[in-house]
């Protein structure tokens, strides 16, 4: 009695398609982004794993035989015992990570929340003010805070006046510069994810704390902060773990007095010619980047994996 209803045309032109012509779609969609993935970091990934497994020649040539002296060279094993530098420099590149990261969040909360409490039109103009340092290069920038924390510059003059410096001084190279530079480097990289968090929040719930005469600090702990979890974790990875490879500003900003692990493998890449051993250190502080996001994502939960990706 009843007529069975005809799919739509696109249904059955998709049906008719063989395996092949779907396989042949699906390249031509996802072929650029795997090609240009496979091109400029698996290739690039691979060739240096390779790398790290030679040996240095004698005036920086490398080649074979194959060996694992330079990774037990980045674990302090040598000719002459073990030593811990390299273990010394890894360790206060995280302690710099750590520091600037927990910079990061607590100037990066505030911010924010004023932002998202703007109308829109503001809104947009205070994000276009947040991600203008990308507009110039890092170099430029860092350069720029050297002018600024010179003898002349304010801050130095104002450290002068107030007796902490010599007068005639510069702020740099010092720790202080480094971490000014990191933190301001990073922080539209823990703005951004925050405030996308921040515009999700169910107000309503902070509204039925007040009721119930939770005061401000607790309905941010209990009600806003939970809420904005998934945006801090995306902020924690993406400073920490760029900010434990940096070193482009300490070099610049804190010259020999601030040796991370960034401007040991940067070294090893440039003056001292030795590209196994740079390759090794690379792998090695890539698997400890993996290894943190790992146990990070562990502990955030699979909630908080899924709003990451």
């Amino acid at each position: 009695m009843l007529k069975r209803l005809e799919k739509p045309a696109q249904v059955r032109a998709g049906e008719l398609l063989t395996p092949w012509q779907e396989l042949l779609h699906s390249l031509i969609f996802a072929g650029p982004g795997v090609l240009w993935v496979v091109t400029f970091l698996v290739l690039p990934g691979l060739l240096l794993l390779a790398c790290s497994f030679l040996s240095r020649g004698e005036f920086g040539q490398v080649g074979l035989p194959l060996t694992l002296a330079n990774y037990l060279r980045a674990l302090g094993y040598g000719p002459l015992g073990w030593t811990p530098i390299y273990w010394q420099i890894l360790g206060r590149s995280l302690l710099v990570a750590a520091v600037t990261t927990f910079f990061c969040v607590l100037l990066a909360y505030p911010l924010a929340f004023f932002i998202a409490a703007h109308p829109p039109r503001q809104r947009d103009l205070l994000l276009t003010l947040v991600v203008v340092p990308f507009w110039t290069n890092l170099v430029i920038r860092t350069y720029a805070w050297m002018v600024v924390l010179a003898p002349e510059g304010w801050p130095a003059r104002l450290a002068a006046w107030l007796g902490w410096i010599p007068p005639q001084t510069a702020l740099y190279p010092s720790w202080l510069a480094v971490y000014l530079g990191m933190i301001y480097t990073f922080l539209p990289y823990m703005v951004l994810p925050l405030y996308t968090a921040v515009e999700r929040i169910d107000w309503r719930l902070a509204e039925a704390a007040r009721d119930l005469y939770a005061n401000g600090w607790q309905v941010f702990l209990w009600v806003l902060f939970p809420q904005t979890l998934p945006g801090l974790a995306a902020g924690l990875i993406l400073v920490g773990i760029p900010a434990l490879g940096m070193f482009v500003v300490p070099d610049l900003l804190g010259g020999s007095k601030t040796l991370l692990i960034g401007n040991v493998i940067q070294m090893q890449f440039g003056a001292s010619l030795d590209y196994p051993f740079g390759a090794a250190l690379s792998f090695l502080v890539t698997g400890l980047s993996l290894g943190l996001v790992y146990a990070y994502s562990r502990y955030v939960g699979s909630r908080g994996l899924e709003e990451l990706i």
